[in-house]
């Protein structure tokens, strides 16, 4: 029987549990694991002439951790000494092992980049919860949303992220990328994500989220006129739902007529809310609110795990826990 540390015992016998207990309790339970490593195993660096790499399940539950708490490479490893949270769910104790350092993630997160694993692990998230039927495939509502990027000029270069751009929301000026989303309109689960520079039109994107099997779709004023471009339908099967745009409805007669258009532009409105709450985990939960690398490819790659991330903690608030 292993014997626990002082840290554990002190940590076992707190009073009560955090915010962060509970937070990484619920992805822990969500995390479809073993699925998890059976993706990433045939990638990962086997035991060669030099250092014996250390096991994959912990280096993928620290990825994991480094997504969901928004941390850095310094940052996860500091982290690890400082939370017996986070200890505990990465699987390390500090009395018999050190945590791994900055060099061992930023290596695990170049082999889950470049190795396109980023985008096998959304994709495995997403077939776990098909088989639990919740993805209906009967529609999808589409929309993107700003992710800033660094404007510094302080590189050998001179210059910003040329994949980078400017793109105007209202009257402010933002500079970054978008990340494009199809969202299931009976769940709200991610089943399909598109990373462009910031000043691609959403409309341009349309076709690309949808899976093919839908009967409906969904989206804001800024897919006005997409029922009319021949990809997004081509074969006229899809009836799109767009809104309004807003100085339009502003302007709608205070009739019998205009009332009856503004509740259905509400009940459109209420319909397409369950496309922002992807972007409330990844934003607000995980803190992802800027570009942390340069170039479309890796943060891209890294919107992949945190899309799916976000597809476990949505999808944990539909499934009822078990009586105990």
């Amino acid at each position: 029987m292993k014997q626990r540390s002082f840290a554990d015992a002190e940590y076992a016998a707190k009073p009560r549990q955090t915010r962060q207990d509970r937070f990484l309790s619920k992805i822990d339970a969500a995390t479809p694991w073993p699925a998890l490593l059976a993706v990433i195993d045939p990638f990962y660096p086997k035991a060669g002439n030099g250092r014996p790499p250390l096991g994959c399940e912990r280096m993928l539950r620290m990825y994991v951790a480094q997504q969901c708490l928004g941390f850095s490479d310094e940052g996860i490893e500091d982290a690890i000494y400082d939370s017996g949270a986070i200890r505990r769910f990465v699987g390390i104790d500090l009395g018999r092992e050190s945590s791994p350092d900055a060099t061992t993630v930023l290596k695990f997160g170049q082999l889950m980049e470049a190795g396109g694993l980023t985008k096998l692990i959304f994709e495995t998230i997403k077939g776990h919860l098909a088989e639990q039927g919740l993805l209906m495939r009967e529609g999808t509502i589409v929309d993107a949303t700003l992710i800033a990027a660094s404007p510094s000029t302080k590189n050998k270069a001179g210059e910003r992220d040329p994949e980078m751009h400017q793109s105007k929301k209202g009257n402010q000026w933002h500079f970054g990328m978008k990340a494009h989303i199809g969202v299931d309109a009976a769940s709200g689960l991610v089943h399909s994500l598109i990373g462009t520079a910031g000043n691609v039109a959403d409309i341009t994107q349309a076709h690309a989220l949808l899976h093919g099997e839908e009967r409906h779709a969904h989206g804001d004023a800024g897919y006005q006129g997409v029922e009319k471009r021949e990809e997004c339908n081509p074969e006229h099967t899809v009836a799109w739902q767009i809104a309004m745009r807003p100085g339009k409805r502003r302007k709608l007669p205070d009739t019998e007529g205009g009332r009856l258009l503004q509740q259905t532009e509400q009940l459109k409105s209420s319909l397409r809310a369950k496309v922002e709450h992807p972007f409330h985990i990844i934003k607000n939960l995980f803190r992802h609110r800027k570009a942390r690398y340069r170039g479309l490819f890796k943060n891209t790659a890294q919107l992949y795990s945190l899309f799916g991330l976000a597809n476990l903690l949505i999808a944990a608030r539909r499934i009822p826990e078990p009586s105990r």
